[in-house]
């Protein structure tokens, strides 16, 4: 059996200029579960978003559910990523950008932000865009995994992280061998699914380590984020945008 932390719920806050967030962490008594420094299910509409904002000293992950979002950033970076699309920034020793939604509707998605160890802290800054029809997706038994990092993704992250979307039909049963150096989350979207003896529905999600064999139920239609990475057991100093 995998070594539970911590089951959470995320919390409702307001963010950048009117975006809704639905957040895990950081929140007052967890700010953080190395080398995971934030996770925000965000939902922003037309009108609002991330004016310019500076970040240093972590890798940020954005992918998209719903809609689109644009970048736009001081190292002239200029683009816009749809739903099941990635964006994802290194913001080493120090990078300015706007996330911006598309014109039309609602977007949604993930935003995850992952440490990086001491000694690349001061790496230049970069900028990486995944297409939708660029990122893999398999047919795994019952499950469809889209594979954001790790497997055969191509987006490229300092940290060793495993990072998928699941989708698994009422009944259905998903489970992957997870590197038992890892730790991190199982965060589910939408449905209800029941793993390690816990049932967890959206908004929810189960912090574990020592995993083994993840193994996961869908009680009802279900969709969930399974996000594991290699610690770099190092004290993490968090500030807001920075993560020093």
């Amino acid at each position: 059996m995998p070594h539970i932390h911590a089951l959470r719920e995320a919390t409702e806050t307001m963010e950048g200029a009117g975006v809704t967030v639905r957040r895990l962490m950081p929140v007052p008594r967890f700010m953080n579960f190395d080398p995971f420094v934030l996770w925000d299910h965000f939902s922003i509409g037309a009108g609002t978003g991330f004016p310019d904002h500076p970040h240093r000293g972590f890798e940020a992950i954005t992918y998209m559910f719903d809609g689109s979002m644009q970048h736009t950033d001081n190292l002239g970076n200029q683009s816009t990523v749809a739903a099941g699309g990635v964006q994802r920034f290194t913001a080493g020793r120090g990078i300015v950008h706007s996330e911006m939604p598309g014109k039309d509707g609602k977007s949604s998605g993930i935003q995850l932000w992952v440490n990086l160890p001491q000694g690349l802290k001061e790496i230049e800054p970069d900028y990486q865009q995944v297409d939708a029809p660029d990122m893999p997706e398999h047919k795994i038994g019952k499950a469809v995994v889209r594979n954001i990092v790790g497997a055969d993704s191509p987006v490229q992250l300092r940290t060793p992280v495993r990072y998928a979307d699941v989708r698994l039909d009422a009944g259905a049963e998903f489970s992957e061998v997870i590197n038992r150096g890892f730790r991190g989350l199982v965060y589910v979207v939408a449905g209800k699914i029941t793993l390690a003896g816990n049932a967890l529905g959206a908004g929810t999600a189960i912090f574990m380590e020592d995993i083994g064999v993840l193994e996961i139920v869908a009680q009802q239609k279900s969709r969930f984020m399974l996000c594991f990475g290699q610690p770099h057991n190092e004290p993490i100093r968090q500030h807001g945008p920075f993560v020093d």
